[in-house]
């Protein structure tokens, strides 16, 4: 059986039906397929005659405005959100990547489904799940579920499927990359969408100070453990900000030095709390590596939030790696 005939749960689909009003939400700061998959779940649900809404945490990045158009991208106001009876929680399985929705989310009386592709935690809190964590994006789970109830997806939902996927595999460069996911994108493509303009609006919009920004920020670029190990760390500038760039523009160039197995970048987002984006182009899993500081993700790509100075935060993430090389006997970390 392939990966794109996989049954949906039964009980999941039981879920959509009985529910009259959705409401669908994700992570803390929504990536291209957070986003990108409720793109495409909005239209199919409100297919099934289903009262939709979408709150997340914060609000799309401006260079997904092409789906903002069509979609109502919300936020959360004054702890309130709108009446339903089923939240969809989506690209993530664990209602504290939402933020401060999480409490609220969790006394919610209502049902609770999770669709996601990543890790998940050990005890299932939810009522219905789609979950395959060896799908290459959240967005493949929805096109399957667009197929398995045989609805033609409108243009905005073609765009989200596609955004999904190339947003979490690196324009189809990462080892995620599958044939399904190549032959999603194929039928994408074959049904009008037009991957340049996406590729576009996502990757050439930058504004003029971005190329000195990601050189600033590989100034700061430090190796460790005999070059496996790089970290790029930055922090608040005096004026309160550090370049709110994309930081995969930096990860993509330091993966690109031979000796490099892990990329930690590690931006401090607010006077004393740092974002981690942890990236591995070989069987390092960072996933473990942002579990034990409260984050996940994916055995290649993961995140965390840590409550630490800049400086704190990168010794403690170093030193946690260089352990975890150490007991899995790996080579190559100069130890």
């Amino acid at each position: 059986m392939t990966q794109s005939t996989l049954p949906i749960d039964s009980t999941a689909l039981d879920l959509l039906e009985a529910a009259d009003r959705i409401l669908l939400t994700g992570h803390i700061r929504p990536d291209g397929d957070c986003i990108g998959a409720q793109a495409a779940l909005y239209p199919l649900l409100q297919s099934m005659g289903k009262q939709v809404f979408v709150v997340n945490s914060h609000e799309p990045e401006v260079q997904f405005d092409y789906l903002r158009g069509e979609i109502p991208y919300g936020v959360m106001v004054d702890g309130k959100l709108p009446e339903h009876d089923l939240v969809i929680l989506m690209d993530c399985s664990e209602l504290s990547r939402t933020g401060a929705m999480a409490d609220i989310l969790k006394a919610l009386p209502c049902k609770k489904m999770v669709i996601d592709h990543h890790v998940l935690p050990d005890e299932p809190w939810w009522d219905g799940a789609i979950v395959d964590t060896t799908a290459s994006a959240t967005g493949v789970l929805v096109y399957r579920l667009a197929k398995h109830l045989n609805f033609p997806l409108p243009l905005v939902a073609r765009m989200g499927v596609f955004t999904s996927i190339v947003s979490d595999t690196g324009w189809f460069k990462y080892s995620n990359t599958d044939g399904e996911t190549l032959r999603i994108a194929g039928e994408l493509v074959s049904q009008g969408l037009a991957p340049e303009q996406i590729y576009g609006s996502i990757y050439q919009r930058k504004p003029a100070g971005h190329p000195r920004d990601v050189g600033r920020a590989l100034e700061m670029l430090s190796y460790h453990a005999g070059g496996a190990l790089a970290t790029v760390t930055i922090p608040l500038s005096k004026d309160g900000a550090n370049g709110n760039f994309d930081s995969d523009d930096v990860l993509d160039l330091v993966r690109s030095v031979e000796c490099v197995e892990v990329v930690l970048f590690i931006r401090e987002i607010e006077s004393g709390v740092c974002k981690l984006s942890a990236r591995s182009k070989s069987d390092f899993d960072v996933n473990r590596l942002a579990r034990a500081f409260g984050g996940g993700g994916h055995v290649k790509a993961s995140g965390a939030t840590l409550k630490m100075l800049p400086s704190a935060a990168e010794k403690a993430l170093v030193d946690a790696a260089t352990q975890m090389a150490k007991d899995d006997n790996r080579t190559g970390w100069g130890m």
